[in-house]
C-alpha cells in the first residue's frame, strides 16, 4: 500500500492519543497556550533538538528523560507564549515542575513526561497559570481535540500545522500523524519550530530515533526563514505499537525503510508549511541541486541559496537576478566547478557552463510571481541531489520582529 494522506488528520488521527488544551493566560485573552499529548500506554519514542549551544530548559530536560528512560515515554506537555530559555536553574526547575505536575495528574513518573515551550526567550514561566493549565487540559484529554492543540502550539504561525499519512508495513496498516509550528526564527539545524509526531507502529526507540534523525536531516535541517537557530527547536516522536506490525528492529530491514519513507513524507510536508508560513512571507522558494559529488555538498548548496537574504528579496520583488544565487553558492563552501555548472528558474536556464544566458525576462519574472517559486542548479559532477525549502524576505519580516514582545 503506498503512502495515503488523511485529510484533515493530525496528531490525534493514530489510534491511542488524546491530547488536552488551555487556554492559561500566558498568551492573549482567549487564545489556547498550552497542550497535553498522551498515550493510552508507554511509548517507544525519539528526539531531534536544536544546535544551538544556547538550549533552553525544556530542551535540556527532554534529552535527559529520554536518556533516562531509554525512549520510554508516556506523553508530552507543552506551551507557547514564553520560551523558558536562558532563565538558569529557576527556568529548569519550572520545566521539570511541569512534567512532574503532568505526571501526577495522567499517572506516570515525571521522567516520562518529555517538555517543550516556545515564545520570548528570557521571560520566566508564569508557573501558577502553566499548572491551572496543565489541571484543565489533564481534566479534558480527547482524541477530538488535535486542531486544538495544533493552536495552542502557535506563536506569530498564521495557520495552524497538521498532517496524518497511512503506510502498509508488513501486511499491516500503519499511521502517522503529526502537528508543528514555526515561523520565524528558523534556520537549518532546526530552528524556533517544534514538532510533534505520533504513530501506532511497533518499532524500537533505537530504531525511531535513527529513523528521526534521517527524516529530520531531509526535512526540517532543509529549510531556513531567517537565518537564525532557536534555543527551543525540538521535534518528538510517540509510538505506541498499536498496529501490531512486526517489531521494527533493524535499521536495515525493508520495514525500516518503509516507515522511514513515510516519515520523512510527513516530516518534509511539515517543513514546507513551515517555510510557506515564514514571518511576513509570501512566496515558498524550492532550491533543488541536482548531480553534485556527495549528499553533502548537495545539502550545503541547497541551503545556501535558500538562505540568502538578497535571493529571498530578489523573489519578493519578481526580480530574476540570478547572479545573486550564483554568488550564494560561491561562498557556501562546497566543491563544485562554477564553469561547468547550469543555473535554472522554473524551467528557464539562464546560466549554462559559467555564463549568464539571455532569457526572456518576462517569463522569468512569471516564475518568480508564482506561490512556489522553484530554482535549480545542476553541477554536473556526480548523482547525488538535494533540496531545500524557504520563503522571500518582504517587509512585514521586519514589522513583525521589530515589534515582536510588543
Amino acid at each position: 500500500m503506498p503512502i495515503k494522506i488523511i485529510p484533515d488528520g493530525g496528531v490525534t488521527t493514530p489510534p491511542g492519543f488524546t491530547v488536552g488544551v488551555a487556554q492559561s493566560g500566558i498568551k492573549k485573552q482567549g487564545r489556547y497556550d498550552l497542550a497535553l499529548i498522551l498515550s493510552q500506554g508507554v511509548t517507544a519514542a525519539a528526539g531531534v533538538f536544536t544546535k544551538n549551544k544556547v538550549k533552553a530548559a525544556p530542551v535540556k530536560l527532554s534529552v535527559e528523560h529520554l536518556a533516562e528512560t531509554q525512549g520510554n515515554i508516556r506523553g508530552i506537555v507543552v506551551n507557547s507564549g514564553c520560551a523558558n530559555a536562558c532563565t538558569g536553574k529557576i527556568g529548569y526547575n519550572h520545566a521539570y515542575k511541569m512534567t512532574e505536575f503532568t505526571a501526577q495528574k495522567v499517572g506516570c513518573t515525571a521522567k516520562e513526561i518529555l517538555v517543550a515551550s516556545t515564545g520570548v526567550i528570557g521571560e520566566l514561566l508564569p508557573m501558577e497559570k502553566i499548572l491551572m493549565g496543565i489541571a484543565g487540559a489533564s481534566q479534558g484529554m480527547s482524541s477530538q481535540k488535535g486542531s486544538l492543540a495544533a493552536q495552542a502550539i502557535m506563536t506569530t504561525d498564521t495557520y495552524a500545522k497538521e498532517m496524518a499519512l497511512t503506510v502498509e508495513i508488513a501486511g499491516q496498516k500503519v499511521t502517522l500523524g503529526a502537528m508543528a509550528k514555526g515561523s520565524g526564527m528558523i534556520h537549518p539545524n532546526m530552528a524556533t519550530m517544534l514538532g510533534f509526531i505520533t504513530t501506532d507502529a511497533n518499532v524500537t526507540p533505537a530504531c525511531l530515533q535513527q529513523a528521526l534523525k534521517e527524516a529530520t536531516n531531509e526535512s526540517f535541517n532543509m529549510i531556513s526563514v531567517d537565518g537564525d537557530t532557536s534555543t527551543n527547536d525540538s521535534v518528538f516522536i510517540l509510538a505506541n505499537g498499536l498496529a501490531e506490525n512486526k517489531l521494527i528492529q533493524d535499521c536495515t530491514s525493508e520495514e525500516y525503510q518503509s516507515f522511514k519513507g513515510a516519515l520523512t513524507t510527513l516530516c518534509i510536508e511539515l517543513a514546507k508549511a513551515i517555510a510557506r508560513d515564514g514571518e511576513g512571507a509570501t512566496k515558498l522558494i524550492e532550491v533543488k541541486v541536482i548531480n553534485a559529488p556527495d549528499l553533502n555538498c548537495a545539502r550545503i548548496g541547497a541551503k545556501s541559496v535558500v538562505s540568502s537574504n538578497l535571493v529571498k528579496a530578489a523573489v519578493f520583488g519578481n526580480d530574476a537576478n540570478w547572479g545573486r544565487i550564483i554568488c550564494a553558492l560561491g561562498y557556501s563552501g562546497i566543491d563544485f566547478d562554477p564553469a561547468i555548472t547550469d543555473l535554472y528558474l522554473g524551467d528557464i536556464k539562464v546560466f549554462k557552463d559559467g555564463t549568464g544566458l539571455d532569457f526572456d525576462e518576462t517569463k522569468a519574472e512569471q516564475v518568480f510571481q508564482q506561490e512556489t517559486v522553484k530554482i535549480k542548479v545542476d553541477l554536473k559532477l556526480g548523482t547525488y541531489q538535494a533540496t531545500a525549502w524557504g520563503c522571500d524576505l518582504t517587509y512585514d519580516y521586519v514589522k513583525i520582529n521589530g515589534s515582536y514582545r510588543t
